[in-house]
Order: C-alpha cells, then structure tokens, then sequence
C-alpha cells in the first residue's frame, strides 16, 4: 500500500525571483477566461541611515539674488605665477681672468667633452656642473676642442653647441657667466665657466 503524497510546501520568492516574474508576466497574454496571475509585490529596500544635521551655528541660509542680478559664474583659475627671471649671464670677473689668464689661480676643475657624442657631451656637461657647484667650485674649464678643418666633426658641433647649452634655463640656475679660455688653458676649444653659488 502506497503512502498518501504530502502536500508540497510552498516558499515564497525572492525579491528578485519577484521582480523576474513580474516581468516575465507581463509579456504573456492570458488564455481566454482566465486572470493574468498576481505578482508578489517585493519587499521595500532597506532605507539608508539618516546622517546627523549639522549644527544650527554651522548653518548659513543662502542669501536669495536681488532681481535683476546677473548670475555669477566661476571665474577661470588664475594663471601660475611667472618664473623669476634670471639676471643676464656675466663675464668673469676681471681680477679673476687675469688671475687665470697669468696662471696665478688655477680653474677649481675641469672636464674634456673631446670624442663625446652630442647627446653624451651635454648629460656629462650638466653632471659635471652640478657636482662642480655642489662641491663648491667658483670657476671651472670645459674643454670642447676647436673642431679642426671639419666644420661637420662632433668636436667642431660642440663647440658651437656648449655655449648654447649654457644660456638654456636649466643650467642658467648654475651659471653665472663663461667666456674663452686662455691660451694655455685651450683658447678657443675651452670655456672657463663661473657658477653660482649655493
């Protein structure tokens, strides 16, 4: 003898088994004589917590525009202020030069750019400057070589090209001044350069 069936127990949906059979629901069209089945309304969402007001004494009440006011509107943000100009570059002093030009003072240090690429010449120019002014140095020798008869030579570019890269801003904060060295120093393929100081 078989046992009588239980009656299944039925659960009730999720919100969202909910809200899928309502939608489901809608897109069917009921049979002739028959009710479209009813949706289970879903739970209400859970509310957020209310924040704590603020003070009474922290509150302003905005001030209403007079009629007839024009609608103010952001102003665009100021422009970064300028950089400080840098004081024109100095020739050396003239006690200095002739100190150097006789040999009674000796340059604080010195660096060849002889046989450098121009991209390697000018990272070993700022190198060298920045040690030189961070030990101290006042004047330093950078020896560029006077080019030869090869006007298109790497030594010949750099001769012209040093110069210029000592009135460019990111070593006017080093350089006070240059100019040709003495004869026995390189003459026109060297360039005593003064730094600022610290």
């Amino acid at each position: 003898m078989t046992e009588p069936r239980r009656p299944r127990r039925l659960r009730r949906l999720s919100s969202e088994e909910s809200r899928l059979w309502g939608e489901i629901a809608r897109l069917v069209t009921p049979l002739r004589g028959r009710a479209l089945p009813s949706v289970p309304s879903p739970p209400p969402p859970p509310e957020p917590p209310l924040a704590p007001a603020p003070p009474a004494a922290l509150v302003r009440p905005a001030r209403p525009a007079p009629r007839g006011a024009p609608k103010k509107t952001p102003s665009p943000p100021a422009p970064p202020p300028p950089a400080p100009a840098l004081p024109p570059l100095a020739p050396l002093e003239r006690r200095v030069r002739t100190a150097l030009r006789r040999g009674s003072r000796s340059v604080d240090a010195s660096i060849d750019l002889h046989g450098m690429r121009q991209a390697e010449a000018h990272a070993a120019l700022i190198g060298f400057l920045h040690r030189s002014r961070a030990s101290g140095h006042a004047v330093v020798l950078v020896v560029t070589g006077k080019g030869g008869g090869d006007p298109y030579s790497e030594r010949g570019v750099l001769r012209r090209s040093v110069p210029h890269w000592l009135r460019l801003p990111e070593l006017r904060t080093l350089v006070v001044g240059f100019e040709e060295a003495a004869h026995h120093h390189g003459g026109g393929g060297a360039l005593y350069i003064r730094l600022r100081r610290r």
